[in-house]
């Protein structure tokens, strides 16, 4: 099969082939339990295990007892949120959250307004940015999680996560961030932060396997686990863990690691030439900020064009998507671009481009010469 030119790195990444190396013993050689305390083959699938654990941690500035792998992030998601609401349940609880928060953050968040819990979901300008003010004047007494992203994953928008850690610290309450498409991309500590989910998959590594930083020695509380069966992940989290995914996430994160700043430089200089390019087509725009984003990212509203063919036509030699892969099958436009503002047709007609480690000066050519193409021809039939 012919692949279009891969440009939807948010979505997924593909396994890194040192990775895929070194996942595969833990599928036939080493494939003990590694809750086997009693014979080799659980001391080598255990001994596996709490390397991996070491790795991740240090890509994240964190202690290896302070990650708890899952099955990805939207579980990691689950389990900081409700975790949380759980503890504190039967007291008055208030979260707060923003309007362009993924759909994983926004969907827990519904389920526990559900059962009682207050939420205040702040509002975002053009470029998607919350008000730092907004924030602080929506703080109550019994605010107990502020939940807001590191870096949206449509638009590339960083969040001024310092100044959020700053907040929640001096309020002590509990800052949780869902860091799925920072962490392995651009640098990311943990330093201020009480809980963070990320996924292996969006930094070369294996599906299926994620990770909740859980804050160690700090008087807040940690979430209740969601899974119970076995004490698994330091009672957080129960299960067989899954051992050759997550040596792949413990491999995954120490090339990232490795590359992360030139890795990053190179993608800026990419992105801009494609973004650049684009932006001179009459009728498009940029959304989101130009400034505070991810180096990799660029999303672009195409004034004048049905969204669907757009997507659909530049898909023939280009694989893109119109925001995030888990509502990419909804015919709505993106919440969050609707959170910025877009009106309906605009933000249905906006492209997301996400670059990664494999793509080539010569991939950014050719999809700058499709793209125009397309719209040529869409302009031209109207």
């Amino acid at each position: 099969m012919n692949y279009p030119i891969y440009m939807d790195y948010n979505a997924t990444t593909p396994c890194s082939e040192e990775v895929v190396e070194a996942m595969l013993p833990y599928f036939s050689r080493h494939f003990g339990n590694a809750a086997s305390k009693s014979h080799a083959y659980g001391w080598v699938a255990e001994d596996a295990l709490e390397t991996a654990r070491e790795q991740v941690a240090h890509l994240i500035g964190a202690k290896s007892k302070e990650i708890i792998f899952t099955s990805g992030a939207t579980e990691a998601i689950n389990l900081a949120i409700k975790g949380i609401f759980e503890i504190f349940r039967g007291e008055k609880q208030h979260y707060i959250t923003c309007k362009t928060e993924h759909k994983a953050v926004l969907d827990a968040l519904k389920s526990i307004e559900i059962a009682g819990a207050e939420v205040t979901y702040l509002e975002v300008n053009q470029k998607g940015e919350i008000d730092i003010q907004q924030l602080e004047a929506s703080i109550q007494n019994h605010t107990k999680m502020i939940a807001l992203m590191w870096a949206n994953n449509e638009t590339g928008l960083i969040h001024p996560v310092e100044e959020i850690k700053k907040i929640a610290n001096d309020k002590n309450i509990i800052f949780f961030t869902d860091a799925v498409q920072a962490v392995g991309k651009i640098p990311v500590n943990v330093s201020g932060i009480h809980l963070m989910a990320f996924s292996s998959h969006k930094f070369y590594g294996p599906k299926g396997v994620g990770a909740l930083y859980i804050r160690h020695n700090h008087p807040l509380p940690k979430p209740l686990p969601l899974i119970e069966g076995g004490g698994h992940e330091k009672g957080f989290r129960s299960g067989t863990v899954n051992v050759p995914g997550i040596v792949g996430m413990g491999k995954a994160a120490v090339m990232q690691h490795e590359v992360l700043n030139e890795e990053s430089n190179r993608l800026s200089i990419l992105r801009n030439k494609l973004e650049n390019s684009l932006l001179q087509i009459n009728g498009t725009k940029l959304n989101g900020s130009q400034e505070n984003r991810l180096p990799h990212v660029c999303n672009i509203a195409f004034e004048g064009i049905e969204g669907e063919e757009l997507l659909r036509a530049v898909n023939k030699k280009v694989a893109v998507s119109s925001g995030s892969a888990c509502t990419s099958i909804s015919p709505k436009p993106s919440h969050v671009l609707t959170a910025m503002g877009l009106d309906t047709d605009l933000g249905r007609a906006s492209i997301r481009f996400s670059l990664g480690k494999f793509t080539t000066e010569k991939e950014i050519e050719d999809c700058i010469s499709h793209v125009h193409a397309v719209i040529q021809e869409f302009r031209k039939e109207s």
